[in-house]
């Protein structure tokens, strides 16, 4: 107990002798903010993505030993326009299941069926956005960014990144915008009552 009387109280005098020499000291310290490089932001951004499973849904995938695999030549284009649908169950969607394709880049479920978008840097995926147009994507779940649109649709998690902060919003769309530009249009949405 002593000794922990005794600690407080240096502690004490050290805070009280520290405060008073910041404050007779005419020097003040400012200081300096380093902005990253592009290098550095774009490496930011590919950590970002990696870990927050963008891959997971934009990605399309081949199968492997080890399950579903992305493709690298079309990461994060999302959902493959030259592909067919294959026919939704609707009794399951009924019965309160979600379905995935084969390798997660749709979905359908009670508001119909959704596709991953194009990430990439190409026209058909985020190649004409700017950053508020991303952020706003991100952080309200508008679709393509643009205010008044609609809500994005799941199963894209955007309420997880509401409190985002702009930082790594910008590191995220500036490693985005660096891949290599995949044309692909990825199909608009299907509502629940035209599933066929």
């Amino acid at each position: 107990m002593k000794n922990a009387i005794r600690n407080s109280a240096m502690i004490f005098i050290a805070s009280a002798i520290t405060m008073v020499a910041c404050k007779n000291n005419p020097k003040t310290v400012t200081p300096v903010v380093v902005e990253p490089t592009h290098e550095q932001l774009v490496q930011k951004g590919e950590y970002l993505v990696k870990i927050m499973g963008c891959n997971d849904c934009h990605s399309p995938k081949e199968m492997s030993p080890q399950g579903p695999v992305v493709i690298n030549e079309v990461m994060l284009s999302g959902y493959p326009a030259s592909r067919t649908l294959k026919k939704v169950d609707v009794s399951i969607i009924k019965n309160g299941w979600v379905i995935l394709n084969e390798d997660f880049t749709a979905a359908a479920g009670m508001w119909g069926v959704s596709f991953a978008g194009n990430l990439t840097s190409d026209q058909t995926g985020i190649g004409n956005w700017t950053e508020e147009n991303f952020k706003r994507a991100l952080k309200e779940g508008k679709y393509k960014g643009l205010e008044g649109s609609r809500t994005l649709l799941p199963p894209m998690p955007w309420t997880n990144f509401t409190t985002i902060n702009d930082e790594d919003v910008k590191a995220i769309f500036a490693y985005l915008k660096s891949l290599k530009p995949v044309s692909n249009s990825v199909p608009f949405p299907i509502a629940f009552e035209d599933i066929k």
